[in-house]
């Protein structure tokens, strides 16, 4: 199965995805209206690409809830177009997803966070229909293995 995020830098959230049941990941580019953009394009805001993770994973060995468990308590849900210093519109918190269970479960898990409290501001995560990934440059994936950090 696949599920997609969005949570500001891919390069931060793709370490913590890669875990037992993940049996692949890739990051790349979604949501935008540029086809085949290169990360120089992203960068410049003007896209409508976010900075995306495409996980393939055994829900027989990690469910879709744990996915979005992980999804919701690795980045900032309730800062719009922003993680940290990185801002624009390809760091926005999105949840892309790809069949119609995905889309009730991850509406009901942002509804649970929301009336839990937890962040004490609106969650101004997307939820919306995963579209075309576009993977980004080879030096991209996995980088924090890469440079020795994963």
């Amino acid at each position: 199965m696949k599920a997609t995020f969005g949570a500001g830098c891919f390069w931060c959230i793709e370490n913590d995805f890669r875990k037992n049941g993940v049996t692949s990941t890739s990051v790349g580019y979604m949501g935008g209206h540029v086809p085949n953009p290169t990360y120089e394009q992203v960068c410049t805001d003007t896209t409508g690409h976010a900075e995306v993770i495409q996980i393939e994973y055994d829900p027989s060995k990690i469910s879709y809830k744990k996915l979005l468990d992980v999804f919701w308590n690795n980045h900032d849900p309730t800062t719009l177009n922003r993680q940290g210093p990185d801002v624009g519109i390809q760091y926005r918190s999105t949840i892309f997803f790809h069949t119609p269970e995905q889309e009730k479960e991850a509406l009901e898990s942002k509804d649970t966070l929301e009336k839990s409290g937890r962040y004490g501001k609106k969650i101004v995560t997307q939820i919306v229909p995963a579209t075309e990934f576009y993977k980004a440059e080879e030096y991209h994936q996995q980088y924090y293995q890469k440079c020795g950090l994963g």
